[in-house]
């Protein structure tokens, strides 16, 4: 057994760890456990060493370098360019062969180097546990490794601790701890040492702390009674081990075009042999050589290479939008999304908590502005007020609770380089901007108040209050807390600039209006105090407050994020937010947002009563989920799955690692997301903006729409010269094109020009279609019927031009030449065409072209006279020079193409009939 299945199979057999330790009380882990106050002795926690294993992440097994490279040979596009160097290479064409090897060896290289990334996933989390811990051993404080701790050890822990393992808090002193990572919150929980339901979530076990979260505030002393695997971020990690990832709609597609390409190669390439020897009498070797000129013909063996190269122009140009893939079909997948899963904090708000709503003195109040930079306006009825320039009175309790909220506070914003920073609680950052922008120096309040004494913020007691005494004698107290505890301390409320006495329903009423908002809110009050005195005790505080007003507090918004959400909305796409935070933050994110308008939001605890067949049900109605665990996101996503959609999962915490995982498109924030989210996507944001993801979809669309060109472009071709290789056999004549000619054609000039679809812009109307259907097929009936118009042209064209010429006296040679040259001309002129499926091209800017279309005919050009006029070339390939009168034929024929092609679009388009129909309907 291996030293990481040894450390699992030991952290499993510790069962204990698996009880209710939330539902329980202290004194019940420090029993279960044999441990007490003081800790283990140090022979004990050996002894439990032994028996449990080190506090570690087991480390998955994993498959060694030279497996994990060859399995990247193990794609369907891989295996159609294995195929089409295997009969260049029968051919003896062995530079072509080695150009398609290579670029199959290039592609699994890429490969191979993403899945390396990937597979770095769970040692991102391993990363996240905490290196050293401070225990009670043998009675004494000691630091020991964090890989050392045991069941029933006593931890020690304080502020910016990075918690070791999972406790059960048994000592709090105000103790708040940072959960994002597992629960999505927004703002620091604060625990406490009593129990709690044992039905509570993981965001609500607040006498629990676990392993990886931190320490934002105080200190506590727990029992440890989980470690190593079995810990919540250990489950995580298992999870994250089990999901499968799925396979991408494009190389699914592919799986069955291939399919189908391959089995009707070997229908036509039978029946042609047995049709020539039988019916035409042909030797055996002829017609074995025939049935290979209609493989090579029929095979396009340039479209793996130009699929994989649109991805890979996708990728470039979404990196410019601040969307970097990792996983190159993720690209296309991108353009087929029609639900996104969006954790909240952090990806649809800043996760910067803002003082949206003040209200004091009876006077209510709008803050504009997010995040810590102190720049937004203070608006009063529906007016801007400047509050440093302010003489008004009533103003005076707003100016009031600034100072008490700059004051009363101990964080710090620090401004470098153009950005703000918080260092402390969120929370008290929030209060801080607000006085900030309400035009206080926070330096000069300071040392014009200086704080003389402090009663700290505890869960016990529910608030802070600071002593304060300024230059001239005067001392005063201020307190922020619980807006309900607040009002027990209360006897008056600061009303413009004097006291009256405190109308509590009002301001009950009040309360329940900004939390009904989903916000947070605190109460500021003051009171005058003895100026001789320097301490400062709870009787001091218990009565005799005046109140200043309420703050309801939020992480807000994204204001980007509000236009990306209705722009995927107006695209199809439904967003739904799925986030560990309160149910009443979630709906209230969630309506200014514009997500969840027409259903009600769920709660974790809801998913858990469902079975899958009740969630499939669920999903398909509602879009906001609250107080989510990650197997309820886990859950929601292969949900949504099972209904057919193709998901989009965004976030950045270990919590979201899973779900990013098993969605079809995992999307990681990339400034703050965690590493193992990161390594979990397919795609990692830039800059954190959700609606980044918005212009991601819309080049997803784009590289779709040009893949579909491109195979638009490439069939034809080869339909076209597997059509008259057969229409040769059926009559009984030569034929028209050798293998080397259609090899050069297919490899040159096909892959040239339909490289320069790849570049093509995004059509205007992408992001006003619906998402295409996930069990829609790359050749749709349209699509079949315009191949097949085009590969009808195409042989009459290349059979009529051959025939025309050896009637007038030309040489096979010549004859195979003109031909050869007729169906390039064709394929120039069909690459305007096709550059508009539906739409005319014959416009200024369809003509003209792009940069890239002008390129690629231009170097076909140069490269197709070389063909015909070199004399090497025409020993390599039996080609013979052309008249100017023939050139002129060959450019008239290609024209047809076009005028053709754009007659049945305006035919199509006048009717308003079949696919077409629905396909314009959608644009519009």
């Amino acid at each position: 057994m291996t030293d990481s299945a040894t450390d699992q199979s030991r952290g499993r057999s510790a069962g204990n760890t698996h009880l209710p330790w939330h539902s329980l009380p202290a004194d019940a882990a420090l029993e279960h456990f044999r441990s007490s106050a003081d800790g283990l002795s140090s022979a004990e926690a050996a002894r439990r060493l032994d028996e449990h294993g080190p506090n570690r992440l087991a480390t998955p097994s994993r498959r060694g370098p030279v497996v994990r490279f060859l399995l990247q040979f193990h794609n369907v596009l891989i295996y159609v360019l294995l195929a089409a160097a295997t009969v260049t290479a029968l051919l003896g064409h062995w530079v072509d062969t080695a150009v398609i090897f290579g670029v199959a060896l290039i592609n699994s290289v890429i490969g191979f180097v993403q899945e390396g990334k990937a597979e770095r996933a769970l040692e991102a989390i391993r990363r996240m546990l905490s290196l050293h811990a401070f225990v009670r051993r043998d009675g004494q404080r000691r630091e020991i490794a964090a890989e050392e701790l045991v069941p029933g050890d006593i931890v020690l822990l304080a502020s910016g601790d990075k918690v070791p393992a999972d406790l059960r808090l048994i000592e709090v002193r105000s103790l708040r701890l940072e959960e994002a990572v597992l629960t999505g919150e927004s703002v620091p929980a604060e625990k406490h040492a009593r129990p709690v339901g044992a039905d509570a979530v993981v965001g609500d076990r607040a006498c629990i702390a676990h392993s990886g979260t931190l320490v934002t505030y105080g200190q506590a002393a727990g029992i440890v009674v989980a470690t190593g695997n079995v810990t919540e971020i250990g489950r995580i990690s298992e999870l994250m081990a089990e999901v499968e990832r799925l396979s991408t709609p494009l190389t699914r597609k592919m799986a069955i075009f291939a399919r189908w390409l391959t089995a009707a190669i070997l229908v036509f390439a039978t029946f042609t042999f047995v049709f020539g020897v039988i019916l035409r009498g042909y030797a055996l070797a002829d017609m074995f050589m025939a049935a290979v000129s209609l493989a090579v013909a029929a095979i396009p063996e340039g479209l793996p290479a130009i699929l994989t190269i649109t991805l890979a122009i996708g990728v470039q140009r979404m990196a410019g939008r601040n969307a970097i893939i990792r996983q190159l079909p993720a690209v296309e997948t991108l353009g087929s999304v029609t639900v996104i899963c969006s954790d909240k904090t952090g990806t649809l708000t800043r996760n910067e908590m803002t003082v949206q709503h003040v209200v004091a003195g009876t006077l209510e109040y709008d803050i504009d502005g997010s995040g810590y930079a102190p720049y937004g306006a203070i608006n009063h009825a529906g007016s801007e007020i400047d509050l440093p320039q302010e003489t008004v009175t009533q103003h005076a309790a707003f100016q009031q609770l600034a100072r008490a909220a700059l004051l009363c506070n101990d964080a710090e914003l620090r401004h470098q380089a153009g950005t703000w920073t918080l260092v402390g609680d969120p929370t008290e950052g929030a209060l801080l901007t607000l006085a900030l922008k309400a035009g206080l120096d926070g330096e000069s309040e300071v040392r014009t108040f200086p704080r003389t004494d402090l009663i700290p913020f505890e869960s016990e007691h529910r608030f802070m209050a600071s002593l304060h005494h300024d230059h001239k004698g005067n001392a005063f107290v201020y307190v922020k807390g619980a807006p309900e505890r607040l009002l027990d301390m209360c006897n008056a409320q600061l009303t413009y600039d004097r006291p009256a006495p405190l109308d509590r329903p009002y301001w009950e009423a009040e309360i329940e209006r900004l939390a009904a908002q989903g916000e947070r809110v605190l109460a500021l009050a003051s009171r005058s105090f003895d100026a001789t005195s320097r301490t400062l005790t709870f009787a001091d505080v218990e009565t005799g407050l005046t109140l200043l007003g309420i703050v309801g507090i939020i992480d807000p918004p994204r204001s980007e994020a509000i236009e990306a959400v209705a722009n995927c909305r107006a695209a199809g796409i439904r967003v739904k937010m799925i986030t560990g935070d309160h149910i009443g933050t979630a709906q209230a994110i969630g309506r200014q947002l514009g997500i969840g308008l027409d259903s009600r939001p769920v709660s974790g605890r809801e998913i858990e009563q469902l079975d899958d067949d009740a969630l499939r049900e669920l999903v398909a109605t509602t879009d906001v989920f609250a107080r989510s665990s990650p197997e309820h996101k886990l859950r929601l996503v292969q949900a949504l799955q099972a209904n057919g959609e193709v998901v989009a999962m965004t976030g950045d915490g270990v919590n979201d690692a899973p779900a990013l995982k098993r969605a079809d498109v995992g999307i990681a924030m990339g400034i703050k997301g965690t590493e193992a989210a990161k390594e979990a996507s397919e795609m990692v944001l830039a800059d954190d903006n959700f609606a980044s993801i918005a212009r991601a979809v819309e080049e997803g669309r784009t590289v779709y729409d040009n893949l579909k060109k491109s195979i638009m472009f490439l069939l034809p071709m080869n339909g076209g010269e597997s059509g008259a290789l057969i229409a040769a056999i059926l009559l009984g004549t030569v034929l028209p094109i050798t293998p080397v000619q259609i090899l050069w054609v297919n490899m040159i000039s096909s892959v040239a020009l339909a490289l320069a679809l790849a570049f093509e812009p995004t059509e205007p109307d992408v992001m006003r279609r619906p998402p295409r259907a996930a069990s829609e097929p790359i050749l749709s009936g349209f699509l079949l019927w315009r191949v097949a118009l085009v590969s009808s042209l195409f042989v009459a064209g290349i059979f009529g031009m051959f025939e025309y010429t050896l009637a007038s006296g030309g040489t096979l040679e010549e004859a195979r030449t003109v031909a050869v040259n007729t169906l390039v001309a064709m394929e120039i002129f069909y690459l305007f065409s096709v550059r508009y499926l539906v739409n005319t091209s014959f416009t200024f800017t369809g003509i003209k072209g792009t940069p890239a279309v002008l390129i690629a005919i231009a170097l076909v050009l140069v490269l197709q006279a070389f063909f015909t006029f070199a004399p090497v070339m025409g020993t390599l390939f039996e080609s013979r020079p052309l008249d100017f009168v023939q050139l002129a034929q060959i450019t008239l024929v290609g024209a047809s193409v076009f005028v053709a092609l754009e007659i049945e679009k305006g035919l199509r388009r006048r009717l308003g009939f079949g696919a077409v129909a629905r396909y314009v309907q959608h644009a519009r």
